[in-house]
Order: structure tokens, then sequence, then C-alpha cells
């Protein structure tokens, strides 16, 4: 009986884990840090955009920065540009969720890995974007907190992954920084938001969190 009661007492503390920190999750994800008031009107646009799980951030090309477009793969038909960030290995080998194992996925949230930045290319906007009015200052500092995450060679030019992109319209790049379950690609455009003084969550790992701020 003693190792009985051992052995559902190490279960129940290792089922509060990860209940802990969905319940933290939810509560950080609620908790809104409201935007930073400038006197400047927001007269440009900014998106976000999701697939259900994995957020980004949408901009039309002509509202980024010169700097941050260095380097980037794109053509004159392409007007916005979308920034996703996350684990280098889940990236490349995760097309689709049907590709995820275990492995992919303990690796990423546990882990300490490479990061890329995945850009995708639209000729248009899309209907399931969610329209974001910012101001000059914030643009400008979103467009730094999106060149400070690229990863640069030593001749200071962005390193893209050859013939890695889901399609003919993406592509990745090395960038900085380590995924997890507490830095998510989610918490990485929250604290894009944050740091731009947009509207943002305390912390988040979802997409929902950030998503609920602006629908």
């Amino acid at each position: 009986m003693k190792i009985g009661k051992k052995i559902i007492i190490w279960f129940l503390y290792f089922l509060l884990i990860p209940l802990t920190f969905i319940m933290a999750s939810l509560i950080l994800s609620f908790i809104t840090i409201d935007r930073i008031v400038h006197d400047e009107n927001p007269e440009k646009l900014i998106y976000l955009s999701t697939n259900g799980v994995h957020l980004d951030i949408v901009i039309p090309v002509e509202n980024i920065d010169s700097l941050v477009l260095s380097g980037l793969k794109y053509n004159r038909s392409e007007k916005y540009l979308s920034f996703g960030w996350g684990d280098e290995n889940f990236y490349i080998n995760t097309p689709t969720w049907g590709d995820l194992t275990f492995n992919n996925a303990f690796s990423a949230m546990f882990l300490k890995s490479s990061t890329l930045m995945h850009i995708t290319r639209y000729q248009t906007e899309r209907s399931d974007w969610i329209e974001i009015k910012v101001n000059e200052s914030e643009l400008q500092k979103l467009n730094s907190y999106l060149l400070n995450t690229f990863e640069l060679n030593q001749k200071g030019k962005k390193v893209i992954l050859k013939n890695k992109g889901y399609s003919s319209a993406d592509d990745f790049y090395k960038s900085k920084g380590s995924y997890s379950c507490f830095n998510t690609c989610n918490s990485w455009v929250n604290t894009g938001f944050k740091e731009s003084g947009l509207t943002s969550c305390l912390w988040t790992p979802f997409d929902f969190g950030l998503m609920n701020k602006y629908e």
C-alpha cells in the first residue's frame, strides 16, 4: 500500500506541472498591457495572422524599414511580408501538423536549440488578417525589433537557408534566441508588440492571447 500511495503521489506531482503551466499561461494571457498613448495619429497598417496555433506579424512592404528589407528575398509584385519566429528543427522538419513527432515537439519545448525567422510573401491582403493601425513611432520600434531578431553573418548580412521554404513564396533566415515553452513563437510576437508600445499580454505562449486583444 505504501508503494502504491507513493506512486499515486508522484503521479499527481507530475500531473501538476503541466496543469500549473497551463493555468498560469491562461491567467497571464488575459492580463492586458495597455497601449502607450502618443500624440501621433495611427495612420500606418500592420496585421496579425495565425494558422490556428502560430502567430505572424504581417507588414506592407512600404511600411518595412529598408534595413529590415535588406537581404530579404522578394519582388515588386509582393506587397506584404509576414514575419514569424520559431525553433529551427521544428520549422524544417514539421512542415505540416501531420509531420509532428514527439521528439520534435519535446526538443522545441524543452531543449536549447537554434531558431529561424520565417518570411512569407503575399501579393494581396488576406481576409483573415487582423488589421491594426499604428503610428510612426510604434512602427519604427516594431521594425527595430524585427531587425534585431535576425542573426547576421560576419559581413553583417542576413543568412538565408536556401531551398528550405515550404513553397516558392516563403524562406527561412537564421535568427537569434532559443525557443522553449516559455519563449514560443507567439510570445515572440507578443514581446514585439509590448516593446513597440502596442496593446499586448503580460505574457502568453498561445496565439489567442494576443488575437483576443484585437478582435
